[in-house]
């Protein structure tokens, strides 16, 4: 059985950091196709791709927004991101970029942990957290440059 290859740069290669968009994009790969030698670990695997992605997404926002975030635990980037990217129009839509973040987060955590006595996430789980980190994404590239009070 032979799956697709994944281009992963080896650290300290020189070579370009890997976007959210191609994280999320491989994580894709990793729910519809078998990949070869992963075997029953492709759950686990996929689940620390898009929480990768999740991470890398909330970085590149910090980094233009608040930088100093971007050097905070998650849970504190996690507490800020309401006050810095809560959007009228996008809580109406349903799609308030903090609960995506926080709710995928929690689950994504959450498989990232490995104990001898869990299931691994389904892949409806990891779907729903892939839809969910590929929405935070666009919203927050999307977001202006300011804090929620002055607007």
């Amino acid at each position: 059985m032979s799956g697709p290859s994944y281009p992963v740069p080896a650290a300290g290669s020189g070579a370009p950091p890997v976007s959210p968009e191609e994280l999320l994009d491989w994580a894709d790969r990793l729910l519809t196709s078998p990949v070869e030698g992963l075997g029953n670990l492709w759950p686990r695997a996929c689940a620390l791709v898009i929480r990768l992605a999740l991470e890398q997404s909330l970085d590149r926002y910090w980094t233009r927004v608040l930088p100093e975030a971007a050097e905070c635990g998650m849970r504190q980037q996690l507490l800020l991101l309401p006050l810095y990217a809560g959007s009228d129009a996008a809580a109406d839509a349903g799609l308030d970029a903090a609960s995506l973040a926080r709710e995928a987060w929690r689950g994504l955590a959450r498989a990232a942990h490995h104990h001898v006595y869990e299931l691994a996430p389904t892949a409806e789980e990891l779907r729903r957290w892939h839809t969910a980190v590929s929405r935070l994404t666009v919203l927050l590239a999307a977001e202006p440059n300011q804090v929620m009070g002055s607007r």
